[in-house]
């Protein structure tokens, strides 16, 4: 396969696994919780459209009203909160309201319960009066069983049923809704234009914008019978017939019914939109027409296109339109003419306010927007079109697959030095155009999943496949080499322009001898290169640990390894790395073994002393070696490993004084050719990752030895034997038990009589 096919195939991956991710609900949540917030945050505070005002109430609202109000003084004080308040408080707004023209009124309060009478019919009297205002009604919900022919439970059902505010207050008012907010985990991103579970009833926000357009219903009436929504006679003459109570409710429902049941009503009215006789309109009429549109034609919940942090929607405070209502003629700042004014509590400086949601705007102060701010946002976004466009599945999966195939494909082609810059050059380019989009249009692109999933994995398999094809290729066409040495000698050799032979020293140094059990098995049943190519990768497993650990000499033979940890003098971290290494290289082994499926035992064996390092060799052929008696007792120590059944064995001159690791001190052994005995131990593992069974077997062989190494046989039997009832697999206690009952029998001749005389290397 070209080089060029490979490229596509990593990018292919990248994208089709972006793409996967991105049409599961967890990536759509990722994308919301990183891309959504971040394209919000990067684009920062936008103004919000001039028609939507809040009046808004906070902790000093009542403070003010108190100030400005007859009848309230310091000895008879309006409580801070609103929902204590005189209604014939909220009367006195909306005659300041209406004073100060304003087209529509949506109070994000709720008037379920009666109050003192009198105060009430003062409010209902100036809704009806006003003739502009929308009132919030509660929703309450609950679980009813869904119950089959024979009364059995089928499931459940969430069923919700609306709270209106008191009929003296919703005979008044011109519509009465709920606005509820769909929230995921903390955040708020969306809101509800029909609530399907509270019968498809509208919402605060989609109602505001229906009765606005009620200036323009006759228009609107005779568009939906041109497209066949509804006769005449099925549709109210004119916007003074939506005066009862619940009638704008009604038409909204029969609407949104009618554009569910056939779509081709809306792609009949935007194409009426585009036709001439809609140009001969204003362009304020054109505009309101397409958002009763897509009003109806949209998706139940929209996305909120945020404006930018509290306060972001135009706020006058609630006492001074008040203020106006009681004769003030001081109206700077309030022109209210022609607008839709929310009201509500919203107080831009107390994180601990009533009715605050959490958003991508909440600030470092705590401070979230407000309730009554997400309506007139969400209003605000009707009216002008501009909610949050979610991009439709196939263009996202499109975009992460084009994405992924793009910066994949660089990644690996090119060499990295190239790649990685240009492969973040153009993840940053894509970065840019979808934030750019959203800017202008709102239109939200995928972001979060190319950016922090597919630019990683891309470098990442480019990365790893160059790697892996610069290895196959060195592999494929390099020459054999006479000899390996290490890097330290290699730079001399070649940068100081030292001679061979002034290379060569002595040196102090912990010698690592190991080999791979059941190598020459392993060699029947492969074929040569079949097997060079295995030895490479175990002999690539075996020697990161050593190279993490310091290892400055490394020599291979066969099968096996000899390796060496060296210094001009003894220095104490040398054992400690050389232990280190042994533990992890088993470790290493042992992943090894379950990639390859198959079991591969490393044994190893260390001892420290003087040796000589250098070329060694004749007839023009070198090998950078390790000759020396501690060399030579390492590799005898590594082989004890298959006598006792054990993995890594050290002298006493290893692992003296290395607190740090649990050792088992397995006895003195004569090694072949040797005459002194060497005290030998078995490193376990780390002391403060041992078991407790590793603890309990050291703790207990030690005692055992103990006993045979003071000569009482008969007892050292008996305790090896006891081991041997609970670790039936431990070798060395097997061993020792055998040569009690000889000794017992026959005791030794040789000295030292507790030493293990070794027959075989």
């Amino acid at each position: 396969m070209s080089r060029w096919l490979k490229a596509i195939a990593v990018g292919l991956t990248t994208g089709l696994i972006g793409s996967l991710i991105g049409l599961t609900p967890l990536g759509h949540e990722f994308e919301q919780d990183f891309g959504l917030a971040w394209l919000f945050r990067t684009r920062g505070p936008v103004t919000a459209p001039p028609e939507v005002v809040i009046v808004a109430i906070d902790f000093n609202t009542a403070a003010k009203l108190t100030e400005i109000l007859p009848g309230y003084g310091i000895r008879n004080r309006l409580n801070p909160l609103p929902r204590d308040w005189p209604r014939s408080v909220h009367a006195k707004l909306l005659e300041g309201l209406t004073r100060l023209g304003a087209s529509v009124v949506v109070f994000d309060m709720d008037f379920n319960r009666s109050k003192d009478e009198q105060d009430d019919r003062v409010f209902a009297d100036a809704i009806a009066r006003s003739e502009r205002v929308i009132l919030f009604e509660r929703l309450t919900g609950k679980r009813q069983p869904l119950l089959g022919k024979d009364g059995k439970s089928q499931g459940w059902l969430w069923v919700e049923q609306s709270v209106p505010a008191l009929p003296m207050f919703a005979d008044a008012a011109r519509g009465s809704v709920p606005f509820p907010l769909p929230k995921l985990d903390e955040a708020l991103y969306q809101f509800w234009a029909f609530k399907p579970s509270a019968g498809g009833s509208a919402t605060m926000p989609a109602m505001a914008l229906q009765f606005l357009a009620l200036r323009d219903y006759e228009i609107w009436r005779d568009l939906l019978v041109a497209a066949g929504v509804a006769s005449k006679d099925q549709l109210p003459m004119s916007a003074g017939d939506f005066s009862r109570r619940g009638a704008l409710q009604q038409f909204m429902l029969q609407i949104r019914q009618a554009f569910l049941n056939d779509p081709a009503v809306a792609l009949t009215l935007f194409a009426w939109l585009e036709s001439d006789q809609a140009l001969d309109l204003p362009l304020d009429r054109r505009r309101m027409l397409r958002a009763l549109i897509e009003l109806y034609s949209g998706e139940v919940s929209r996305f909120l296109n945020f404006y930018g942090p509290p306060g972001s929607v135009r706020t006058v405070p609630y006492h001074r339109v008040v203020a106006v209502g009681q004769g003030d003629d001081s109206t700077d700042g309030l022109n209210l003419a022609g607008k839709v004014v929310f009201v509500g509590f919203a107080d831009r400086h107390d994180p601990g306010q009533p009715d605050r949601f959490y958003t991508v705007f909440t600030g470092e102060d705590g401070v979230d927007l407000s309730g009554v701010e997400i309506a007139a946002t969400a209003f605000a976004n009707l009216l002008t079109h501009n909610t949050v466009g979610v991009a439709p599945t196939a263009l996202t999966a499109i975009c992460l697959l084009a994405f992924g195939l793009i910066v994949g494909a660089v990644a690996y082609r090119f060499p990295a030095h190239y790649a990685v810059p240009v492969a973040i050059l153009l993840a940053l380019s894509y970065a840019i155009a979808v934030q750019r989009t959203f800017n202008q249009t709102g239109y939200w692109l995928p972001l979060a999943i190319p950016m922090l999933a597919q630019l990683p994995l891309a470098l990442l398999m480019g990365l790893l496949g160059q790697y892996l094809l610069e290895r196959r290729e060195k592999q494929r066409f390099s020459e054999a080499v006479s000899y390996y040495i290490p890097e330290n000698v290699a730079r001399e050799l070649v940068d100081k322009g030292v001679k061979p032979d002034e290379a060569n020293k002595v040196v102090y140094a912990v010698c690592l001898a190991t080999d791979m059990a059941g190598f020459t098995t392993l060699g029947e049943s492969m074929q040569a290169g079949e097997l060079a190519t295995f030895m490479n990768d175990y002999f690539e497993t075996l020697a990161e640990p050593l190279q993490r650990n310091g290892v400055d000499v490394t020599e291979f033979r066969a099968d096996a390894i000899m390796c060496a940890w060296t210094s001009e003098s003894e220095l104490p971290d040398m054992h400690f790395k050389a232990a280190s290494a042994a533990l992890d290289a088993v470790n290493a082994v042992s992943m090894f073994s379950r990639k390859q499926r198959r079991e591969f035992i490393p044994r190893i064996g260390l001892d420290a002393g003087w040796v000589y390092v250098g070329h060694a060799g004749g007839g023009g052929h070198f090998v950078y070696s390790i000759v020396g008696d501690s060399a030579n007792t390492a590799a005898r120590v590594e082989g004890l490993n298959k006598q006792l059944g054990t993995s890594i064995l050290a002298t006493e001159s290893v692992v003296e004084g290395l607190d740090a690791l649990l050792l088992r001190r397995l006895g003195h052994f004569v090694f072949v050719g040797k005459q002194a005995a060497t005290s030998v131990f078995e490193i376990v593992a780390y002391r403060e990752s041992a078991t407790a069974q590793q603890l309990e077997l050291c703790g207990r062989f030690h005692e055992a030895l103990t006993a045979f190494e003071n000569e009482r046989w008969q007892h050292a039997e008996q305790l090896f034997g006891q081991l041997l009832e609970d670790y039936s697999n431990d070798r060395p206690s097997a061993l020792y038990r055998n040569r009690c009952r000889e000794y017992a029998a026959r005791p030794p001749e040789f000295q030292p009589r507790t030493a293990i005389l070794l027959d075989t290397k």
